[in-house]
This record gives structure tokens, sequence and C-alpha cells, in this order.
């Protein structure tokens, strides 16, 4: 089985794969400050309660937005599974032609998630992202990564109303039905979603029309993929979005498995003293 480790910054989401199937998935806080050990001990309640065994995890990888968890992960993989997870990050393939000015600069969740959409739906497509923050990659039919936009998230802009004002409550994040608001609270929550929503839908025009001007392709053609925690509230204002996909992110990384798996030497069978060593640097 495959370990697949996708982490944000609110949350890291887990994937269990046997073969190329998901056949559990989980969604955990980020926490900077817990050990590996303690992410092991979560983890091996999850694998209790679902009736799966943790031997059975032969390999693992991990994508990160959030740098000082990596070394946390990976310290688990070897403590628990006896296994170094390979790193969604430069070197790994992908099988995508980033045009980005400096490819290192691309989160890795962001091509993770370009991957999979394009092997999923083709191209061209634009991807959204609805997570801490909200972003949007733009991918060509000949599977080139051409950009995109980072906008604030739901929860980020949340936050700062609520932070930066004296008198405003923080709210749920919910759909108010309406915008002719008569209380606080409906007119915060109209103007975070409504207003997130007309972010979305400009951003997803703008962006087929610049795709139109940069390659002559026909906006028509593209298709629009959301994913992230909030997607599924989000779409539903957005005509624009094609398709709900909320593990999209894990799915990606079972590909990019599949691409670098062989290519990283024995990464298993580690002895119990390379594992001692290697869990104190």
């Amino acid at each position: 089985m495959l370990l697949a480790f996708d982490v944000g910054n609110t949350n890291i989401v887990l994937g269990v794969f046997k073969g190329k199937k998901l056949i559990q998935s989980w969604r955990m806080e980020t926490d900077k400050n817990k050990s590996a050990d303690e992410y092991g001990m979560i983890i091996r309640n999850l694998f209790d309660y679902h009736g799966l065994n943790m031997s059975d995890v032969k390999d693992a990888i991990i994508s990160t937005v959030v740098p000082s968890i990596s070394y946390t992960l990976q310290h688990l993989s070897i403590k628990y599974f006896n296994i170094r997870a390979i790193e969604v990050g430069p070197g790994i393939k992908t099988g995508m032609v980033i045009k980005y000015d400096n490819p290192k600069q691309v989160g890795a969740d962001r091509i993770v998630n370009a991957v999979a959409a394009y092997a999923k739906y083709g191209g061209p497509l634009i991807v959204i992202d609805f997570g801490t923050a909200t972003t949007f990659c733009c991918i060509s039919e000949k599977c080139e990564y051409l950009g995109g936009t980072i906008a604030p998230g739901l929860k980020i802009s949340s936050d700062a109303l609520f932070e930066k004002t004296a008198k405003l409550p923080r709210v749920e994040l919910s759909e108010p039905g309406h915008v002719i608001c008569r209380n606080t609270i409906e007119s915060m929550q109209s103007g975070l979603v409504y207003g997130h929503m007309g972010v979305v839908d400009y951003i997803i025009r703008k962006m087929k029309q610049e795709y139109q001007t940069m390659t002559g392709g026909n906006p028509k053609d593209m298709t629009v993929v959301a994913t992230g925690g909030l997607a599924t509230m989000v779409s539903k204002g957005v005509e624009s979005i094609d398709h709900v996909d909320r593990l999209l992110t894990l799915e990606g990384l079972s590909l990019i498995y599949e691409k670098n798996k062989n290519n990283f030497g024995n990464r298993n069978n580690l002895s119990r003293e390379n594992i001692q060593l290697k869990a104190e640097e």
C-alpha cells in the first residue's frame, strides 16, 4: 500500500492506496508543533479504526507547502513505516512542462493538482484549489503548466475581518441566501462567500481570455476543475466550474509516485540502527 500526505497550511490530508485505488482518506489539522511520534499515534489510531495494518504500507509520498512539516513526516515514515518517503519537489518527474519564470517557486500542491487534473480531464484546463489560499492554475492541451493566480482564501479573509476590526465577530463560512442582509453576521457571510464567488468567476473568465491570446486556443474548450475543502460550497455560485473533485491532490500524488518509484534507489528495509540514526538527525 502507498501512504500519501498532502500537507496544506490548515490541514493535512492523508490517503491510503492499494494499487492505484484510494481505499481510505482522512483530514487532520496541520500543527507544526506536533512531533513525529504524535502524528504517528494519530495515524495508528486511524488505521486501527478502519481495520488497516500499518505494516502493509510499503511506500509513502509527501507534498507539502509547510517546509517545517516535511522533516517531521519523513521522520515518521522512517520510524513507523521503515521507509523514506518520496517528496514532491525539484528533480521529481511529473510529465508536465513548467512554464513559470522560476519553476521552483510553484507550490508542490499546485503541480500535483495539475498532474491529476490533466490525467483525468485532459487539457486545456483551469484547476482551482480552495485552501488557505485560493489558487488558480492554467494547463495547456500539451500538458504545459502555463502559470496562474493566488488569492486570499475564504478563511484568511474571514480571519482578517475579525482580527482587523474592533466590532465585527468571527463568523461561520456559509451562504446566507441573500445579499441584502439585515444583520451583521449575514452581511459578513454574504460579503465573504458571494464576494469570493465573484472573484473566482472573474479570474476564470480573465484566464480563459488570456489563454486564447497566448496560445490561440478556444477558451470554450477549457475544463474548469475545483478541489479543496471549500470547493463544493463556492462552486454552487460559479457556473463556469465544470467538476468538483475533492480528492484530486491525493490522486495526483499516486500518479507522481508511479512515475518516480523506481528512481530513488532502495528506500525500504531500513535497518533498525539506520532508523534510529535518521530519527535523531
